[in-house]
C-alpha cells in the first residue's frame, strides 16, 4: 500500500485494534509496543487532569473509558493541554453512560477540568484594589478568572469514600477562581451569592446592593450585614473587583 494508506491503517489500528487490523508488514510484537505506548500516554495524560474521576472508577474502568474515547473521538487539537477539554465534551455528548459508571461522572469531570482551564487561562486578573468603604455601594464586576458554577451533585465532595446514588434536593453552588497569587481556589457559596454573581456577570458595574435587588434578594436587618461581609470577602479573594 502507499504511504498515506499505510499511515491511516496504522493510526486506525492504534485507536481501535479490535475493529481495525494492523497494517501488513509490521511485526506483531512491535505493533503491540506502539499500541501500549499510545494508550498509556493518554491514560496518564487525562488521569492527571481528572484524578478524582480516575480514583472513583479505578484503573481498569478508567482505562476502558479512555480507550473508548481514543477509539471513538476525533480530536480537533494537537495540544496536550486542550485534550482534557475534548475528553470532557465527549463525555457530555454521549447518549448514555457506560456500565458501572456513576451518574455524576460528567459533572465531576467538568469540575475537575475547570481547575486546569483556569490555571492555563491567558486572562489577566484585575489588580487588587483598596477595600471599599462600603462594599455594597461600590460598582462591582466578576473577575474574568472567577467562574460561578452550579451542579446537581456535590462535586467538590465526591471521591472514593463518598459517591451517592442520587443528587441532593438542592443544587451545589461553587465559585472557582484564580487568586492574586495565581493559585486556583474553590469556594462553596449559597444561592443568594450565586444570584449576586449572576446579576453582576449580566450587568457589570452595578453596585452590590442593586445587584442583590436585581437578583431578588432582599437585604434587611441581619441579612444586610451578612451580605456586606460576603461581598467584602469576595473582593478580598479576587472573585469580585471594584470597577472604575
Amino acid at each position: 500500500m502507499d504511504l498515506v494508506a499505510q499511515q491511516k491503517a496504522f493510526a486506525a489500528h492504534l485507536r481501535d485494534p479490535e475493529h481495525a487490523p494492523a497494517p501488513e508488514g509490521v511485526e506483531p510484537r512491535r505493533m503491540a509496543v506502539y499500541r501500549e505506548l499510545f494508550i498509556n500516554n493518554l491514560v496518564d495524560l487525562l488521569g492527571g487532569a481528572f484524578p478524582v474521576v480516575r480514583r472513583i472508577l479505578g484503573d481498569a474502568q478508567w482505562r476502558t473509558l479512555v480507550r473508548e474515547f481514543y477509539a471513538r473521538h476525533h480530536a480537533h487539537t494537537p495540544y496536550f493541554l486542550e485534550l482534557p477539554r475534548e475528553f470532557l465534551e465527549w463525555l457530555q455528548a454521549r447518549d448514555s453512560a457506560g456500565p458501572g459508571e456513576p451518574p455524576y461522572l460528567a459533572e465531576l469531570a467538568h469540575y475537575e477540568w475547570v481547575e486546569l482551564a483556569l490555571a492555563i487561562s491567558e486572562e489577566e486578573a484585575p489588580a487588587a484594589t483598596a477595600p471599599a468603604p462600603d462594599p455594597l455601594a461600590a460598582p462591582l464586576a466578576v473577575s474574568p478568572l472567577a467562574w460561578p458554577l452550579a451542579y446537581r451533585w456535590p462535586v467538590h465532595r465526591l471521591g472514593p469514600q463518598y459517591h451517592p446514588d442520587a443528587p441532593p434536593p438542592a443544587p451545589t453552588f461553587l465559585v472557582v477562581y484564580r487568586d492574586h497569587a495565581d493559585r486556583v481556589q474553590f469556594l462553596e457559596i449559597g444561592p443568594e451569592t450565586a444570584r449576586l454573581l449572576d446579576a453582576l456577570e449580566r450587568s457589570p458595574g452595578l453596585a452590590a446592593e442593586s445587584a442583590f435587588a436585581q437578583a431578588g434578594v432582599a437585604l434587611a436587618g441581619d441579612s444586610l450585614g451578612a451580605a456586606r461581609d460576603s461581598v467584602r470577602d469576595l473582593l478580598a479573594r479576587g472573585v469580585l473587583t471594584v470597577t472604575p
